[in-house]
């Protein structure tokens, strides 16, 4: 028998039989071959070292941290199906009207605010612990539909995956009454030294989509956890990386992969495949944040040549750096600024080719800073 492979409760619900999974504690036995990833590894390290140094090299790291936590957001969420987009997040954290479902961009929104608490708890030398998993779930159900699943509190009824019951599902997570000792092992795991980090952040997120605690937002949290992980334990200061968008990309991949170990024990597979995810999205974060410095150099230097009226169009783009689509009312709210300077900075910077103007309409224009929009949304456009 394979001692990485969990073993299988068979339970009877409305008379029908069905298989649950209780996976065994890691780390995994027989231990890790390191010498299969030591290649991968050291490439995926340096990636995300560079990748955290970037602090020293940009100078807008606050606005880039900004807006990387909402990338990584809405990437995590369109995995679980929701249909929003950059610029429906941005609007509605601007408090404007975004273009679909309120509901789609709400959880988007959450996620944003849970991941933001986890790591603020953190920073306030709290552990990384099931308590703290409980608290960053109750921010990301808060509200909306998810608000009935139990926010902040582990499942006390059967789950699954795939199908319509546990009798025909893809896949079965522990039941109930394993969930304690499950829960247990997988907290004592998160504080094992034994492994390198990112070994460490591989193995956890199998381990948690596998238990499946929550009723629901196992995969939103499960992906969180990565993050998380390599926060507390120094890989990174801020949450930079957006695997998810790798995720996304490979996601057939992706849980091909996550079932495989659940059935073959083939966790060196899994973590070549996570760690050819953090190599590639350091690489394009560091490549996404280069772009953006060099559009906003090139926009302000464009700016620059103008003449008094450059004070309001440098005012506005700062603004549009952190919501890229606006209106004149919502300017001259929000710096202070008469409609017709705004709409004149506006028509100037549409002129100068920084802007484009969306709407089509002879009033209430709107106004989209499109160049840096599109690098935002590489890869982040709804499925």
């Amino acid at each position: 028998m394979n001692p990485r492979i969990g073993v299988y409760i068979t339970h009877k619900i409305t008379g029908e039989s069905y298989r649950a999974y209780v996976p065994p504690k890691l780390p995994p036995e027989p231990v890790i071959d390191m010498t299969r990833l030591y290649p991968k590894l050291e490439k995926a390290t340096l990636a995300l070292a560079q990748l955290n140094g970037i602090h020293t090299t940009i100078p807008n790291t606050a606005l880039f941290i900004y807006m990387y936590v909402r990338k990584e957001a809405l990437l995590s969420s369109q995995i679980e199906g929701t249909q929003s987009s950059f610029s429906d997040l941005m609007l509605f954290e601007h408090h404007q009207k975004p273009e679909v479902s309120l509901e789609d961009v709400e959880e988007v929104s959450n996620y944003v605010k849970a991941i933001t608490h986890g790591l603020q708890r953190l920073k306030e030398d709290f552990p990384l612990s099931l308590r703290l998993l409980k608290e960053i779930h109750a921010v990301l159900l808060m509200g909306g539909r998810g608000s009935g699943k139990l926010p902040g509190q582990f499942r006390r009824s059967q789950n699954w995956i795939g199908g319509t019951r546990p009798g025909n599902a893809l896949f079965v997570p522990p039941p109930v009454e394993y969930l304690d000792e499950v829960l247990s092992d997988f907290e004592h795991f998160l504080h094992d030294e034994s492994l390198p980090v990112l070994i460490k952040a591989g193995l956890a997120h199998v381990q948690f989509e596998t238990i499946h605690p929550f009723l629901d937002g196992n995969g939103r949290m499960g992906r969180l956890l990565i993050t998380l992980l390599l926060c507390a334990n120094g890989m990174l200061d801020a949450p930079v990386l957006y695997l998810s968008l790798y995720l996304k990309q490979h996601r057939h991949t992706y849980y091909e992969l996550l079932q495989e170990v659940r059935t073959h024990g083939t966790w060196e597979t899994w973590l070549e495949f996570f760690l050819e995810g953090v190599y590639a999205s350091a690489n394009q974060a560091i490549k996404t944040a280069g772009q953006i410095n060099d559009l906003f150099e090139q926009d302000l230097k464009t700016i620059d040549r103008l003449g008094r009226a450059r004070f309001s169009c440098q005012k506005i783009l700062e603004y549009m750096k952190r919501l890229p689509q606006v209106t004149v009312p919502l300017l001259s709210k929000e710096l202070n600024m008469t409609a017709p300077t705004a709409r004149s900075a506006l028509n100037q910077m549409t002129l100068m080719g920084i802007l484009e103007e969306n709407s089509g309409k002879k009033r209430d224009k709107t106004y989209i800073y499109r160049k840096y929009l599109e690098i935002l949304e590489e890869g982040a456009e709804p499925f």
